[in-house]
C-alpha cells in the first residue's frame, strides 16, 4: 500500500505518518529522501519511482510531500491525504519549531505557499483539527 501525505510545512504530516505507521509498519520517505537510494540523482529517482509503483499493491510505504513537484512521482492507486491548516496555525507551529523565532523571510515563504494544496483532488482532506486516531481508523476502513 502506498499512502501519500501532502501538505504545507507544519500541518501535521509527520505526526499523522507516524501514527499510521503504528498500524502499517511501512517505510516512510519524506521529500527528497529517495536521493539516498543511489549515488546518481537520476538513478535514485528512477529507483524510487519503481519502488512507489510496486508499493501500490505490495510493500507498505508512506510518502510525505511538501513540494508540488513530488506529486508527479505518485502512481495511480496511491491513497492520497491532504492536510491543511490556517496560516496563523502554521506560523505558530513553525515559530515553535524554530525555538520561538520566525524570521521575516520564512514568514513570507509560508504566506506565499499557503493554500497551495487547497484544490488538490485527494482521497481524504483534513484540517488541523482532525483526531489522529479517527483518521487512522478511517484510512484503514477505506484501504483495507
Amino acid at each position: 500500500m502506498l499512502i501519500a501525505i501532502i501538505g504545507e510545512n507544519c500541518v501535521g504530516k509527520s505526526t499523522l505518518a507516524n501514527k499510521i505507521n503504528e498500524k502499517l509498519n511501512a517505510i516512510i520517505y519524506c521529500g527528497n529522501d529517495y536521493l539516498r537510494l543511489e549515488k546518481d540523482p537520476s538513478s535514485a529517482l528512477e529507483k524510487f519511482k519503481t519502488i512507489l509503483n510496486e508499493s501500490v499493491n505490495g510493500k507498505n510505504i508512506i510518502y510525505i510531500i511538501t513540494e508540488k513537484e513530488h506529486l508527479s512521482l505518485l502512481p495511480k492507486g496511491t491513497f492520497t491525504i491532504v492536510l491543511t491548516a490556517e496560516l496563523e496555525v502554521i506560523k505558530q507551529r513553525f515559530k515553535e519549531r524554530m525555538k520561538g523565532n520566525l524570521p521575516l523571510l520564512v514568514e513570507r515563504m509560508l504566506e506565499a505557499k499557503h493554500g497551495m494544496y487547497d484544490d488538490l483532488e485527494c482521497d481524504l482532506k483534513l484540517d488541523s483539527n482532525y483526531d489522529v486516531n479517527q483518521v487512522v481508523d478511517k484510512i484503514f476502513s477505506k484501504t483495507i
